[in-house]
């Protein structure tokens, strides 16, 4: 039977449970857990690391007031990373190639940011929506221009997210396909699929980190 290529991209089903939810919870099984001893292992040293270099650079243009959401934005970043690394292993499903998702991760921490800007520092946050020196027959035009890039701020991050993984992922599934046909008839040219299969697997890889580097990026 012949099925879509889009049918990866469905929640899989058991029992007619679905479960998107047994895969948004497995990456924090595999983490590994602090320990309590004074030495830990390399792995966990590796972790630390990484979490400490990310968050340096996350927060290096920031003021003090946003190192508070250090633990929440490292915490999005390895979940995304974790989440897209897994959806490139065979038979797996990736739950960040849903909008819904995506959307729902982007629109709440979207609008918490704007509500503690406006809380804040109202003056700085309205400002925004209106450049210095701007004349004044544009002033109506400008405002209403910036406040709808504002609301698709949100639309834009989610949209992103779901777009790059899923291309990459159907990408992959019809150089695949080209690979298992061509290769009964032309074993050479199947043969250099593979290879440039390989490749795109690598850089699929890459996107998958960088795509959630940059989601927790634009959010910051």
């Amino acid at each position: 039977m012949m099925l879509s290529f889009f049918d990866q991209f469905a929640s899989p089903v058991y029992l007619g449970t679905p479960l998107i939810a047994l895969a948004l919870s497995l990456p924090w099984i595999l983490f590994p857990k602090p320990s309590l001893r004074w030495t830990s292992n390399r792995l966990l040293v590796l972790q630390n690391w990484f979490l400490s270099q990310f968050t340096q650079q996350l927060f290096l243009p920031l003021g003090l007031g946003a190192h508070k959401w250090a633990a929440l934005f490292a915490s999005l970043m390895l979940f995304l990373i974790s989440l897209n690394m897994l959806g490139l292993l065979p038979y797996t499903f990736t739950p960040t190639t849903q909008l819904s998702l995506n959307m729902g991760l982007a629109v709440p921490l979207w609008l918490a940011t704007v509500l503690i800007g406006m809380r804040n520092q109202p003056t700085i946050s309205l400002g925004h929506l209106l450049p210095e020196g701007t004349p004044t027959p544009l002033i109506p035009v400008l405002i209403i221009i910036e406040t709808i890039s504002l609301f698709i701020r949100p639309i834009a991050l989610g949209v992103r997210l779901t777009a790059n993984l899923t291309a990459g992922h159907l990408l992959i599934q019809l150089i695949a396909t080209a690979v298992f046909v061509l290769g009964p008839i032309m074993p050479t040219v199947s043969i250099l699929t593979a290879i440039l299969l390989f490749l795109l697997s690598l850089l699929e890889v890459a996107v998958a980190m960088i795509q959630a580097y940059v989601f927790v990026l634009l959010l910051s």
